[in-house]
């Protein structure tokens, strides 16, 4: 099984830790190509080589509006002089997006951890929450991007080192506030944090999002054999090297071709008084909240009545957002879970060269087995571009070149 090791002795930002796991990828520099043709509007990502206090890595840069993301104003009224934004405004952006339904998912879950944190801080509930530089088109671009790398490395296990936080004072739409901020504060709940001998905003809200939200455990690297090393830079300098590391390798005894297993929790619940709409709307925020999968079986129940059991499928610490979800969206009056053990195969995404444009392509291996397939929504566009049938363009992908 690999695992993914996250050294944050410089804090945590959406741009460190995007760079730094770009750079665990063939070709780091190719990734800000893919960010850049999802079309986030103002957006344009590059990701550069660079260092700080003689630490070699990698830099990601967003650009809005053609000026640099730490260069933009800040002002009270919105951080980095971009408007307000809801959220869900934020969350129907994404859901737009052309990525996978797994990527969307888990965007919308950690902004909706970041609203919740915002409306504890400003006493109001999570969809009034109006978003300063969480909100802003840099995060977004942050939030997917990790989102995308965290698929295409799938790890099967992410340990995050404590997270320095800084000291002192930083500077937001609301004014000077103490680090860590109390958005930021609120996302560490439940993670190893310290401050710093120097001042400085170390860790951001969005940072403490996505290392809330991605990582499996805390605390010192865990035996494994490396099998690659990232590092992403930030854009301030300070007394010592100012990046995110990321480390790669495999878990003893564990070999990233043999599969492994883990526990997950399926939830469900019969219906027989709702629509088929509203019923396919339970699925998709279901999806949208965490769940791992969603489906709908069809019953006949008492007295004959058509029916649905809705289904979904979690990690086990998500089981109680998801329920909540089913009480909230359907008329049941109950929720049955049980935890199950499965075995899954190490699954990995490169992207393939055609004559059409860029595909992306899933491996899985383990068990005794290799799968390879095409990403369904890459196919879908290109035939929607080409006017070749499916059958056709994954005739272009099996002959095309990795990139």
């Amino acid at each position: 099984m690999n695992v993914l090791y996250l050294q944050c002795a410089m804090g945590a930002s959406g741009n460190m830790l995007t760079a730094a796991l770009a750079s665990l990828l063939p070709d780091p520099a190719s990734f800000a190509r893919d960010i850049n043709s999802l079309g986030i509007p103002r957006v344009c990502a590059s990701l550069e080589r660079g260092s700080s206090r003689g630490m070699a890595g990698w830099k990601a840069r967003i650009e809005i509006d053609g000026r640099e993301e730490d260069a933009q104003p800040r002002s009270h009224g919105s951080a980095h002089g971009h408007s307000h934004a809801r959220f869900d405004e934020i969350l129907g952006f994404i859901r737009s997006l052309p990525v996978s339904d797994k990527v969307r998912a888990n965007a919308c879950s950690i902004y909706r951890r970041i609203a919740e944190a915002e409306a504890q801080v400003h006493g109001c509930a999570p969809g009034e929450v109006h978003f300063h530089e969480v909100g802003t088109a840099d995060a977004v671009c942050d939030v997917v991007s990790v989102c995308l790398l965290m698929e295409r490395l799938n790890p099967g296990r992410v340990v995050c080192s404590p997270v320095c936080v800084g000291s002192g004072l930083t500077y937001t739409a609301h004014g000077f506030l103490p680090v860590p901020a109390p958005a930021t504060a609120s996302l560490l709940h439940g993670v190893p944090s310290y401050g710093s001998d120097f001042p400085g905003e170390l860790c951001t809200p969005t940072g403490a999002a996505l290392i809330s939200h991605i990582s499996n455990a805390f605390g010192p690297m865990p035996e494994m054999t490396l099998l690659k090393e990232g590092c992403g830079l930030g854009s301030r300098e300070f007394p010592q090297p100012n990046c995110l590391r990321a480390l790669l390798g495999t878990a003893p005894g564990g070999d990233s071709e043999t599969g492994s297993c883990d526990s997950v929790c399926e939830l469900s619940a019969n219906i027989d008084d709702m629509t088929a709409e509203d019923i396919a709307l339970a699925r998709d925020l279901l999806i949208d909240n965490g769940a791992l999968d969603a489906w709908v079986i069809p019953l006949a129940m008492k007295k004959g009545r058509p029916g649905s059991m809705l289904c979904a499928l979690c990690a086990p610490p998500e089981a109680a957002q998801i329920r909540q979800v089913f009480f909230k969206h359907t008329s049941t009056l109950g929720v049955r879970s049980r935890i199950l053990q499965r075995a899954v195969l190490d699954r990995s995404i490169e992207t393939v060269s055609t004559a059409l444009g860029p595909v992306r392509v899933k491996t899985a291996r383990g068990w005794g087995t290799e799968k390879t397939k095409p990403e369904f929504d890459d196919i879908e566009r290109l035939v929607r571009k080409s006017g070749l049938s499916a059958a056709e363009v994954r005739a272009l992908v099996s002959r095309g070149k990795k990139g």
